[in-house]
Parts: C-alpha cells; sequence; structure tokens
C-alpha cells in the first residue's frame, strides 16, 4: 500500500478513505461510561481499523460481484462478504437488520404510492 501521507494529493486521497472521526467517536462514547474520555490518538487508531475493515469487506463482495458479472454491490453481498471472511455472527444480524429495513421501506414506498392515488 501506498503511503501518500504529505503531498497534497494523498492527503485527499487518505481523506476519503476513511469514516469521518466525529462518527467514529460518537459510535465508540455509545458503548463507554457517560464519564469516560476518549483520547484523539485512539479515535485515530480506530478510524484506521474501520475503515480498513470495511475496506476488506467491500472488496470481497466486490470480488463476488465480479465472478458473478455484476457491477454493484448490495447488502446480501456484504452479509456473504462477512460469512466467507469468518463473521458469520455479524453476517447473521445484518442480514435480519437488512431484511427489516427492506420492510420498512417496502411499507414507505406503499404509503407513497397509496398518497399518490388518492390525490388523483
Amino acid at each position: 500500500m501506498e503511503d501518500n501521507i504529505g503531498s497534497d494529493e494523498g492527503s485527499t486521497k487518505e481523506q476519503d478513505r476513511l469514516l469521518p472521526i466525529a462518527n467514529v467517536g460518537r459510535i465508540m462514547k455509545q458503548v463507554l461510561p457517560p464519564n469516560a474520555k476518549i483520547s484523539k490518538q485512539t479515535k485515530e487508531t480506530m478510524q484506521e481499523c474501520v475503515s480498513e475493515f470495511i475496506g476488506f469487506v467491500t472488496s470481497e463482495a466486490s470480488e463476488k460481484c465480479r465472478k458473478e458479472r455484476r457491477k454493484t454491490v448490495n447488502g446480501d453481498d456484504i452479509c456473504c462478504a462477512m460469512e466467507t471472511m469468518g463473521f458469520d455472527d455479524y453476517a447473521g444480524l445484518l442480514r435480519r437488520y437488512l431484511h427489516i429495513y427492506r420492510g420498512l421501506e417496502g411499507e414507505k414506498a406503499n404509503q407513497v404510492k397509496a398518497m399518490n392515488n388518492t390525490q388523483q
């Protein structure tokens, strides 16, 4: 992996690759006691780790899509990638969340359709 820190172009690429540190800190605070403090170095380390993890999972999912001659990675591909990488427990939870999310999205689409039909 090429380290581009120091050049203007590299800094932008590095920033684009990482999750926003404020989001990482917010997620970390959710599981800590209310009075806990998190150092900047700890947030930056976690930011690197979660960004790498997301990259690995996405790469695995993308490879699956490439083999199946598809161009779009979907939630099922991410779940499958996590299982392939040995994160079966997390993949199961993610599949349940995805099922619920899709159900809610379907309900929302039906509500919009119903509203449009009543306005005509």
